[in-house]
């Protein structure tokens, strides 16, 4: 019998049942349609025990099938609606990264380091929304501000990447990031020093950041959590990613 896998799907969120195992389903994503070809992938594979009362997943069975010449079926959607807050964190494996051209990158979970350095932060929060946000608050404190019930405007789960800011991180000021390739530079600034001057832990930076960005601009990797829990899957060293990870890397810069 066939295997057949489980994705959530971050751009856009979605559920997805697949017969391609993950670095297949990557290639797909990225160039295997012409629905959507020539870009960028970021997904998760589950754990094939997960059960659920939310999502219909009794269909999959019958609707992932071959079709009639053979060819694997590549995706049977089975949720594009409040996805990722449904999706416990426990059955979460790795998480991929295709580029534009079909490159796939495999991250896998690690365990948060205690400290990740800098004073200011930049985090680009991918779903369920998908701004780009100045923060004097870490990773951890980050997801915990933004899953908060209490608060009147919050988000149960929330999926976001540690942004590079260069010197700024330590200095906004008068730190040097000429080499980001940021457009709204200066605006990033003024936000870290709004931060600096008021008791304020989050600044706005952009409220329609596209969904696609710059893998270089990654700096310590990409989150997953909720209130009580924080899943961490760490961006390799620019060292590995030139040597490794080269040819991925290599596409990620088109």
């Amino acid at each position: 019998m066939d295997e057949i896998y489980l994705y959530l799907s971050m751009t856009p969120e979605a559920l997805i049942a697949s017969m391609l195992p993950p670095v297949a389903f990557g290639i797909y994503l990225a160039v295997g349609t012409k629905k959507r070809s020539g870009g960028q992938a970021m997904y998760f594979d589950l754990k094939n025990d997960f059960q659920s009362e939310y999502f219909n997943l009794s269909s999959i069975a019958d609707r992932c099938v071959r079709h009639s010449d053979g060819q694997p079926k590549h995706s049977v959607y089975i949720s594009i609606y409040r996805v990722l807050e449904h999706v416990p964190l426990e059955v979460v494996n790795n998480l991929y990264l295709s580029t534009r051209d079909g490159q796939v990158l495999k991250l896998q979970q690690e365990k948060q380091p205690s400290q990740i350095e800098g004073n200011y932060y930049l985090y680009k929060e991918i779903c369920p929304v998908h701004p780009l946000i100045a923060s004097s608050l870490n990773p951890k404190e980050f997801c915990r501000f933004i899953t908060d019930p209490s608060k009147p405007i919050y988000a149960p789960k929330i999926c976001f990447a540690e942004m590079n800011l260069g010197e700024m991180a330590e200095d906004p000021e008068n730190g040097c990031a000429d080499n980001l390739p940021y457009h709204h530079l200066n605006h990033i600034r003024d936000c870290l020093l709004e931060l600096n001057s008021q008791d304020k832990h989050t600044k706005t930076v952009d409220r329609i950041e596209p969904l696609e960005y710059q893998y270089r601009c990654v700096k310590s990797g990409f989150f997953l959590g909720d209130y009580n829990s924080l899943l961490y899957f760490p961006f390799p060293p620019l060292q590995e990613l030139e040597s490794k990870y080269h040819r991925w890397w290599r596409s990620a810069d088109l």
